[in-house]
């Protein structure tokens, strides 16, 4: 029996690549074979964006969900709010989740209450990747109580460190608390170029400071206007710009995520 790994892509900043990243790898593993479902679970719906023309179509968000889930009525069959694009599954995003945003301080065992909505999916899928919003606020906590692995995005300028030593504390208290099966698959760097000295200067300061405590995939994004124009035209880097750096590293962490199930 299937029983998709759950992972979150996190960041304690914006403008690191994130939900790019969670576009693009979504459909790196489904080139390799894996059924895929994406939650965008950020309430700018950036992801959502780039799989449906207009937001007003969509009749069913994930924050309608979790406010089913916590008001405890039933939940819509998936049929009606899981949207396929091109191969991958999407539970879409909407302005309802900057509303449960603020409910979830009030509710009792509010960081329980997205586990609830992703346990029954976890058959019918290999991943579940969960995109959030870069900070750690109650819907962060959410998906990190929800999911079995988190990769970190950092984009690779000099503030890069800024924020990954606090996300990573957070991650550790998220385990000891309330997921204990919960651990950091590793740091993704991104918008970088390996040939340039900040390149290599960051990503051992970055490889210094956790000193072997967490990895840094081998797999690093570089920068490149493709990326821009693939999400302006909501088109995966496989089909608008196969050739380029950027979507072979894609797939090469792709490759890096299934090797750590073997």
């Amino acid at each position: 029996m299937i029983m998709a790994k759950i992972i979150v892509l996190g960041a304690m900043k914006g403008g690191v690549g994130k939900s790019v990243s969670t576009f693009n790898l979504a459909y790196s593993l489904r080139k390799l074979g894996k059924n895929i479902l994406v939650v965008d679970f950020d309430s700018s719906a950036n992801i959502t964006r780039c799989v449906v023309e207009d937001m007003k179509i969509i009749e069913i968000s994930i924050g309608d969900l979790m406010m089913n889930q916590m008001d405890e009525e039933e939940q819509p069959n998936p049929a009606e709010y899981i949207i396929n694009r091109k191969g991958v599954d999407f539970i879409p995003s909407s302005k309802v989740l900057s509303v449960v945003d603020a409910k979830l301080r009030l509710k009792m065992g509010a960081e329980k209450i997205l586990v609830c909505i992703l346990e029954p999916l976890r058959e019918e899928y290999d991943y579940i990747l969960i995109d959030t919003c870069p900070s750690l606020n109650t819907l962060t906590i959410n998906a990190l109580a929800a999911a079995d692995k988190v990769i970190i995005a950092a984009n690779l300028q000099f503030w890069a460190m800024v924020g990954l030593e606090d996300f990573f504390l957070t991650v550790k208290k998220i385990k000891s608390r309330v997921n204990s099966k919960l651990y950091v698959s590793g740091i993704l760097l991104t918008m970088c170029e390996e040939r340039t000295n900040l390149c290599k200067v960051i990503t051992d300061e970055v490889a210094d400071t956790f000193n072997g405590k967490l990895r840094i995939f081998d797999s690093k994004i570089p920068t490149t206007v493709k990326v821009g124009e693939s999400v302006y035209y909501g088109v995966p880097l496989l089909e608008y710009a196969p050739r380029t750096k950027a979507c072979k590293a894609y797939q090469n962490l792709a490759k890096e995520l299934i090797a750590d199930e073997g």
